[in-house]
C-alpha cells in the first residue's frame, strides 16, 4: 500500500529573501484585530485619503 504522504517542501530562495526584508510584526498585529476591527481600520484609512485629496495642494512656489 503507497501512503499517500506530502512532498518535502524546501525553501524558495526568493521567497527567503522577501521574508527578511518584511516586517511581520504589523502583520501579526493586524492578525490579532477582529475582522470587524480591520474594517474600522480600514474605514479611518480611505477617510483620511479622501481628505488628503480635498486638501488644497502647496508647492515651495506657493511659499515665495
Amino acid at each position: 500500500m503507497v501512503q499517500n504522504q506530502p512532498a518535502a517542501l524546501f525553501p524558495d530562495p526568493v521567497i527567503e529573501r522577501y521574508k527578511h526584508d518584511v516586517d511581520r510584526t504589523l502583520l501579526r498585529e493586524n492578525l490579532k484585530l477582529s475582522v470587524e476591527q480591520r474594517f474600522r481600520q480600514l474605514h479611518a484609512l480611505q477617510q483620511f485619503a479622501a481628505e488628503l485629496k480635498r486638501a488644497p495642494r502647496s508647492t515651495a512656489h506657493d511659499r515665495l
